[in-house]
Order: structure tokens, then sequence, then C-alpha cells
């Protein structure tokens, strides 16, 4: 897990602007998902070809949180990606052409194959019936046409969302991001997020609590909610 906190000049930089540090003293349970983005196989199993080391560690965390959400009567949606390709194009052609290296570039493809191993949620994280799944094909899950995931949130009347998962600064800022311009009150989980580095998982965070939402540990989040995370659950 990643061992970074948000700068104290961030911190009063924040102070300073809006004259408090968190954004949300309460949350209503019954408005609010865990949106756990990109916990599968391409980016979590030691190995894949997008292999993010620390997500590994934050899976423990986004069980408990998930647990106590669940509890509480929120929402947890597995948000996972995956793009299709066949012997001419993909549905992301500038993403694979251009970003991805020609040594790995098939072993990506193959591994993000809709209903394939590398775009099932991974393994240890506890995944309830309940629980909702959405795939993407871009790095926000709520660009226009990337997946259904604005759609189900307003079904469920759904206004908040705590992020999770990985990276940090790709899919789940991009996410939390476009989440805030649509009017969602957005929380980054920072003990349920990971990144490559701590660089870039610190950086993330510090420009989404300057203009984007909140951010906040798991624990702090179910303050929030009304619950206190028991330390043995996590």
């Amino acid at each position: 897990m990643h061992d970074t906190a948000i700068r104290p000049e961030i911190v009063d930089r924040v102070l300073a602007r809006r004259g408090r540090y968190h954004l949300f003293d309460t949350l209503d349970p019954a408005e609010t998902a865990l949106v756990v983005i990109d916990m599968q196989g391409t980016f979590v199993e030691p190995g894949a070809p997008a292999e993010v080391p620390l997500s590994r560690d934050i899976v423990a965390p986004i069980n408990a949180l998930a647990r106590e959400l669940r509890t509480l009567g929120g929402t947890i949606i597995w948000v996972t990606h995956a793009n299709t390709h066949n012997s001419r194009a993909s549905d992301w052609e500038l993403f694979f052409n251009h970003f991805v290296a020609d040594d790995v570039r098939q072993k990506t493809i193959a591994s993000l194959a809709p209903g394939g191993g590398g775009q099932k949620v991974w393994r240890e994280l506890e995944v309830a019936e309940d629980d909702l799944h959405v795939v993407k094909n871009r790095y926000s899950a709520l660009v226009p046409g990337s997946s259904a995931l604005e759609r189900v949130l307003s079904s469920r009347g759904i206004r908040n969302l705590l992020i999770a998962g990985t990276k940090t600064n790709v899919c789940c800022e991009a996410t939390g991001r476009d989440a805030m311009m649509m009017d969602y009150r957005v929380v980054m989980v920072s003990d349920c997020l990971a990144a490559l580095s701590d660089d870039e998982h610190r950086s993330a965070l510090e420009t989404f609590i300057q203009q984007f939402g909140d951010v906040m540990t798991g624990a702090e989040v179910l303050s929030v909610l009304g619950r206190r995370l028991n330390p043995q659950e996590a």
C-alpha cells in the first residue's frame, strides 16, 4: 500500500481556498456507491501485461469497505476494462497503436478481451450476489460511450461516488474527474487506490482534493457514512 500523505502545503492551500479540508460531513449510504475500477487480472495478476504490483495490497481494504457499505445499504459496482478486437481493428485503435509497445500489444489485447481471464474481477476480492458489474472501454467509465455506469447510477438515485481501484492517476482519477463535472459528490478512497509509484498516487490525490472532490481513507469514509471500521476487519 502507498505510504504517502498529502503534503502540508497542499493542505494549507485547500484550507485557504475553502476554509475546510474535507468537503463532506455526511453521506447518505442509500445514495452512495463504491466504484471499484480495474481490479482485474490485467492489472493485478503478477506478470500481467499492465501489472500494478501495489494493487494487490489494496484488496483487503477494498473488501473491508465493501462489506461495511453493504450492511449500510450502499451499492458496490465493479468496473472492469475490456476492448473488442478483430483481425482489422480494435474499438480503441489510438491506444493500442500508439500507447502500447509492439512487444506487449498482442498480450494486452488478449488480456483485455471481453470475458477473458484478464477482464474478470480479481479472485481475492469479495463479490456479493447483489453487487453490480459494468464494463468500460476507455480510461473514464463516464466519458460518453465508454460504459453504462451513468445509467446505472441514475437508475438507483446514486449521488455519492467512492472511487477505489487502479491506477489512481489514470482510470480512477479520470472517472472521478468526470463524475465531479457531472455533479456527483466524489471521494477518492486513498488506501483503496494503487498506482505504479508513490509520487503518481500522491500527485493524483493532491490535484483531486484541490479541484475535483474529497480524499479520505476507508475509515474516514465510514465515519461520514455513520459507521466506524473495526481495525480487525481491515
